[in-house]
């Protein structure tokens, strides 16, 4: 019923299913693009691009202009934006079918929390009700801006389970805060064929420059997805109900996974996974557990979307005026992969501001310890350096 409602009141036409699936794969570009973004970091990397899509589409409701085509060109949204937030609504009421299917835990939850006295348009809030099913708190960034995120923080941890605390850091929120749009993701499912604890082993795992750490691979042998394509084994293994699955991407050689990451397009993992194959394959998987956080202004604007980062920004579809700009996006993600099944959480948080006034004189108050320079200006030579540690000694 409650999937119907939202396709209703999102007025989704007769070419919704085309529309979901031209998102879904719109979201895979992204998603590809994003991680080539993010993968110069050394080390683990996790991160939930449906989450940020759809933070970033709730934003984009609002955004106008060059401002939204550069958003639709950075996300590649290729829908426009009468048929791109019903498809986004269409999306999540899937997801709430696995999720009532009783196989898995997955949730999915969107969220806007607006400074209290600042104006947003009624057509921009109900739309974000109407295909996104947000739930709108005003707070107080004037005065309490702490408060403000500790309560969004609490918000983010009870949709997580607790995986994802404390995305928004003391500090980060202000009175130029006028709203934060925020998007959180928990899924729970058991493999459909469980790892025997029994089984999971010690063992040598591989790093760069010829060393290694001892890892526990878990083991089993069974019928399962696979193929072999250009230097990499893919193998599937499937979530209880079927409906989920976690594909597994392991270049052939040891130091492969650079040139892997290189040949990540929706190209080549559209083909690579065509060629899935059910055959019987000894399967030997790392237990792992990891947590990642980014804030993801730079990848973006690498990206395409730069207008909506400054004073060039245009979301007067939120609130008819063009004073607003994104400050900071932030994601957490948090996996953990065991011989059950799979537990894995992300937060993403876009967070508005308001463009300043001009800022009254500064007051400089010399009245406690400072150093001072005494120098030639047209070179900067340094002819004295000193420090007031106590105006009141004197020296001798």
């Amino acid at each position: 019923m409650k999937r119907l409602l939202m396709v209703l009141l999102c007025g989704m036409p007769a070419w919704a299913g085309e529309d979901v699936q031209k998102l879904a794969d719109d979201n895979t570009a992204f998603a590809l693009d994003l991680f080539q973004q993010l993968r110069a970091a050394p080390g683990n990397l996790f991160c939930s691009p449906y989450s940020i899509s759809t933070a970033l589409a709730l934003t984009a409701g609002g955004a106008r202009g060059e401002t939204e085509k550069q958003m639709a060109a950075a996300l590649h949204f290729s829908l426009d934006r009468s048929r791109l937030h019903p498809a986004f609504a269409e999306l999540q009421a899937t997801l709430n079918k696995i999720q009532k299917s009783g196989h898995v835990q997955l949730n999915v939850a969107n969220s806007l929390w607006p400074h209290k006295q600042h104006p947003f348009l009624a057509d921009y809030l109900n739309l974000t009700r109407r295909c996104y099913g947000v739930e709108i708190t005003a707070m107080d960034y004037a005065h309490a801006a702490d408060a403000a995120g500790a309560t969004i923080n609490r918000w983010v941890e009870a949709q997580t389970h607790d995986k994802i605390k404390n995305i928004i850091p003391s500090g980060t929120l202000d009175a130029l805060t006028k709203l934060v749009l925020v998007n959180a993701i928990y899924f729970k499912g058991n493999w459909a064929h469980p790892f025997e604890k029994s089984a999971t082993q010690p063992a040598p795992f591989k790093l760069a420059g010829d060393k290694t750490v001892a890892a526990p691979l878990m083991g089993q042998s069974r019928e399962f997805r696979y193929a072999k394509a250009g230097g990499v084994q893919l193998l599937e293994l499937p979530y209880a109900g079927d409906e989920l699955s976690m594909l597994i991407l392991l270049p052939e050689q040891a130091e492969g996974l650079a040139e892997l990451e290189k040949q990540l397009t929706v190209a080549t993992v559209r083909e690579w996974t065509r060629q899935l194959r059910p055959r019987e394959v000894h399967v030997f998987l790392p237990r792992f557990k990891m947590t990642a956080q980014f804030e993801l202004s730079r990848a973006l604007t690498a990206l395409g979307m730069r207008d909506a980062f400054g004073g060039t920004a245009d979301f007067s579809g939120m609130d008819g005026r063009r004073d607003l700009f994104i400050s900071a996006i932030l994601h957490k993600a948090f996996v953990d992969v065991n011989e059950e099944g799979t537990e894995a959480a992300a937060a993403t948080v876009v967070m508005m501001r308001e463009l300043a006034m001009m800022e009254p004189p500064p007051t400089f108050r010399a009245d406690h310890p400072f150093l001072f320079l005494i120098r030639e200006k047209s070179t900067g030579s340094i002819l004295f350096l000193g420090r007031v540690a106590d105006p009141t000694q004197a020296g001798e």
